[in-house]
């Protein structure tokens, strides 16, 4: 089922929100698995048929008020032909791959202004006998649909942006190849995050081990059998998400001087590394290579048995970088409590919610008054600024 189809008509959008299993072949609107009544008084399930009338992707009005149907002959409860609809009953193929069985038609005054109305109609006339045996019984079953190997960079239809109607906004995003370095708590939160959006690839860096500790700082519950294997974080990482995005690629190594020139083939990375060396060098070569980026960090301290600090996320382009030097530390000799493995899930979490927010905002999926390039959230004053402003 195309996903764009749906969001672009209310009509169907109506059908697949009421839970209706729709699909889409060769010009054809189907509606599966609706019950009905057959001669010997059985529940059977069968499918409607119509044509569909477009413009582009848009619905018009059906241009005739007849669908066909595959299955036998719906019913009443007695077992006797639902009167008034079935018009003729014969195989037929309508295209190679649509065959149907019987040929229905009831005509209200004007016709029906939208397929939502026509599909309505004969669901409830069909299946009216078989819900009043069985009240259990219903079209509306809100089957997951998987999307075509062709169509979607995800393994099931996104449904979530149809329903709110952003498809358009989430599809400011689409066809990107992202790049995160470093899967610890932060980065693999941002996968998370990142793997619900219609991005073409997410590439992940990072060649330490998804250990015990790891598992109280990452999305999501481990399974014991999964610490016991110890995989690597990126491949670990990669079996979970590719549930539900095509596009998933683990990369067991580091980036370094060696190997940075592969961040050049992406549209934005999200560096969440500790060591300042290491940032120096990728953040050079993405500004030299016009990448914008986001670098993500804490500063966490333990004070009178409490826990304060800063949560920070500072974006870079080619344009704009030269608050780079003030927000990013390139020494690796700085230590606090959070280079010392105290991490926080909620911390982790917020770090990577601000950082892909500022990923969504620099490609307008959000509105940006600001156009902060470094923001920073204070724990115990909780305070969110907004601080370098491209001007």
């Amino acid at each position: 089922m195309s996903q764009e189809l749906i969001s672009h008509n209310n009509d169907l959008s109506q059908l697949w929100e009421e839970g209706y299993e729709l699909s889409i072949k060769d010009g054809h609107l189907l509606i599966q698995n609706i019950p009905y009544v057959n001669s010997i008084k059985e529940i059977k399930y069968g499918s409607i048929v119509s044509t569909l009338n477009l413009s582009g992707n848009r619905t018009l009005k059906p241009e005739t008020h007849v669908v066909y149907f595959q299955g036998e002959v719906p019913c009443k409860k007695n077992g006797k032909p639902i009167t008034g609809i079935l018009n003729s009953s014969a195989k037929k193929s309508l295209t190679p791959s649509i065959q149907v069985d019987h040929l229905f038609s009831s005509k209200p005054t004007g016709g029906y202004p939208n397929y939502y109305e026509k599909i309505r109609t004969y669901v409830d006339i069909i299946s009216s006998p078989a819900v009043s045996i069985d009240n259990n019984v219903t079209a509306r079953n809100f089957k997951v649909s998987l999307c075509p190997d062709d169509e979607s960079v995800f393994k099931y239809i996104d449904t979530n942006s149809t329903r709110a109607g952003i498809r358009n906004v989430s599809d400011k995003v689409a066809g990107q190849r992202i790049g995160i370095i470093g899967l610890g708590g932060t980065g693999s939160y941002i996968l998370d995050l990142v793997s619900k959006n219609p991005v073409e690839e997410i590439h992940l860096f990072d060649d330490d081990y998804f250990l015990q500790h790891n598992a109280f700082r990452a999305p999501g519950a481990a399974k014991v059998e999964d610490i016991k294997t110890r995989f690597k974080k990126v491949k670990y990482l990669e079996r979970i998400y590719s549930n539900i995005h095509t596009g998933i690629k683990a990369h067991t190594q580091n980036i370094d001087s060696t190997n940075v020139q592969t961040l050049n083939e992406f549209d934005f990375v999200f560096i969440c590394v500790d060591r300042g060396d290491v940032k120096k060098i990728i953040i050079e070569e993405l500004i030299r290579n016009n990448t914008p980026f986001t670098d993500v960090g804490m500063g966490i301290q333990l004070v009178d048995d409490e826990l304060i600090g800063t949560i920070r996320v500072t974006t870079g382009t080619q344009e704009k970088n030269d608050h780079i030097p003030k927000r990013i530390s390139f020494d690796n000799g700085k230590v606090d409590d959070y280079n010392a493995n105290i991490q926080i899930a909620e911390l982790n979490a917020l770090n990577a919610s601000l950082a892909v927010i500022r990923w969504k905002k620099f490609f307008h999926f959000y509105q940006d008054h600001e156009h902060e390039y470094n923001s920073s959230y204070s724990i115990n004053v909780n305070m969110l600024l907004s601080e370098d402003l491209d001007s």
